[in-house]
């Protein structure tokens, strides 16, 4: 155990996000960096449960009591071993994850849990300071290949894991850069790029090879993968968008948040030689959906100077305590405020969008909403609570529906469940001799950390296949599988 009465005498403290008037001029992180004492403090509130229900709550299974403790000690190298241990991308999560390992923290049932999360990452950014993030090659070649489409974390996760086992890994990627959402979808002020470009050079180090601005299906066919590799895994992610329909969707200026998102990066790493083309300086913006996604093009817009910017919501305003029906240590839907939220925008709760409406040359100008009420399980609108919300752009960020359904799943023949994912057994196999899935494409849209925990059980699952047995850990039991947090 860390500080044996840390969880009575120390207070929870969070590092501190920099001023909401500097940080909306640049695209620069938003959090200031903590004092390494005071974050000490912190993991020494760790009670080192008999029972540490932190890893019920975290899909990867991380050791949190063991590294709260050697950080509360000081004992960087070894706390960074323990947490690389059952996480490739601690520096991807310590920034992205919700933090389901706080929610079920036991300091958390009468007062407020560890910084799980925040030991986390300066666990990993000491590591890399320090220069304790070398990479691991593996010690011989197995004369085996894999090709690993799509360059998320769960892609990633796989190719490390089966670079290390000794396979020969390509990972595709159609973008131009390799990263995924990490790259193309996570606003610079969440995580700057830098961040992941570090992690690809260690990874290349070790022996991957990477194959950025490559479509899969197109510029070489499922057939040629796959008599190229000996094993194929997808992980193409979630990416066909929730859309809506209503009169008006036509109008010039609305958009799905990854058709806009991308965008905003290439403006925040000065890539762009003049204005992005989706652009909310000036505008009066619309953001339906009121989750992360919604989030981001807040933060987006914002920085890029909108007129005036609205999220709306569909399901009412969370509570700021647990329901009743999500007790401790479930995952709680509860009102959050992200960075984003304290810097600008209005939050609009149980209302529908009824249309869009336009000027005579097809631009949006405006969308009508409707106050909503749930009942017998759905959503009734509340007669005569229509008004109206002057409108430029509009973005939608209301999910996904599971993977595209492109040339490659064609080509590939690979069957889908009834969610529209594409369907594997309990070792991650797809129908298809030899090809695997992990990640949003096989579980459904999810966390992140879902996400490096499938890389990381596909990856051992095909190291067996290719290899008759493996010593790769799979952090994912069967019984879990159909589960989404």
């Amino acid at each position: 155990m860390a500080d044996p009465r840390g969880f009575l005498t120390t207070e929870r403290q969070t590092p501190t996000r920099r001023p909401v008037d500097v940080r909306i001029k640049d695209w620069k992180e938003v959090y200031e960096e903590q004092d390494f004492g005071a974050l000490q403090k912190q993991a020494g509130r760790c009670m080192d449960c008999g029972i540490p229900f932190c890893h019920q709550g975290c899909p990867l299974g991380n050791l949190i009591p063991e590294w709260n403790d050697l950080i509360w000690r000081g004992e960087r190298a070894e706390a960074i071993d323990r947490l690389h241990a059952t996480n490739n991308f601690p520096e991807f999560t310590g920034r992205l994850c919700p933090a389901p390992c706080e929610t079920a923290c036991v300091v958390a049932i009468n007062a407020e849990a560890v910084t799980i999360k925040q030991v986390e990452l300066r666990t990993i950014e000491e590591a890399f300071g320090n220069g304790l993030v070398k990479p691991l090659p593996p010690d011989r070649l197995t004369g085996k290949t894999v090709a690993v489409i799509g360059s998320g974390p769960a892609g990633l996760a796989a190719a490390q894991q089966l670079t290390r086992a000794g396979h020969t890994v390509a990972v595709y990627e159609r973008a131009p850069r390799i990263g995924g959402l990490l790259r193309y979808g996570i606003p610079e002020f969440k995580m700057e790029k830098a961040i992941v470009d570090r992690r690809i050079a260690q990874m290349e180090a070790e022996g991957t090879r990477f194959r950025a601005g490559v479509n899969v299906g197109v510029d070489i066919t499922g057939d040629e993968l796959r008599s190229k590799y000996d094993a194929v895994v997808l992980a193409v992610g979630a990416t066909n968008w929730r859309d809506i329909n209503v009169p008006g969707r036509e109008f010039k200026g609305i958009y799905q948040a990854m058709e806009y998102l991308p965008w905003g990066n290439k403006q925040g790493l000065g890539e762009l030689s003049g204005e992005p083309p989706i652009n909310a300086a000036g505008k009066h913006v619309i953001i339906l959906g009121g989750g992360d996604t919604g989030a981001d093009c807040l933060g987006t817009s914002i920085r890029q100077g909108a007129a005036s910017i609205t999220q709306l919501e569909i399901m009412p305003r969370p509570t700021e305590e647990r329901p009743s029906n999500q007790p401790w240590p479930t995952y709680p839907m509860i009102y959050r405020v992200s960075s984003a939220h304290e810097e600008a925008g209005e939050r609009l709760y149980a209302l529908s969008t009824e249309e869009f409406l336009g000027d005579k040359d097809g631009n949006l100008r405006a969308i009508k909403i409707v106050e909503t009420e749930f009942v017998n399980g759905k959503f009734e609108k509340v007669e005569g609570s229509e008004k109206e919300i002057p409108a430029d752009l509009v973005f939608l960020a209301m999910g996904f529906l599971g993977p595209e359904k492109n040339e490659l799943i064609t080509q590939l023949d690979v069957d889908l469940d009834e969610r529209s994912n594409i369907k594997r057994d309990e070792k991650f196999a797809t129908s298809v001799e030899g090809v695997y899935v992990c990640g949003d494409a096989g579980r459904g849209q999810s966390l992140i950390v879902w996400a490096i925990a499938e890389g990381r059980s596909a990856a051992a699952a095909v190291d067996e296949y290719l290899a008759g047995e493996t010593q790769l850990p799979s952090p994912i039991e069967p019984t879990s599988r159909s589960l989404t947090v």
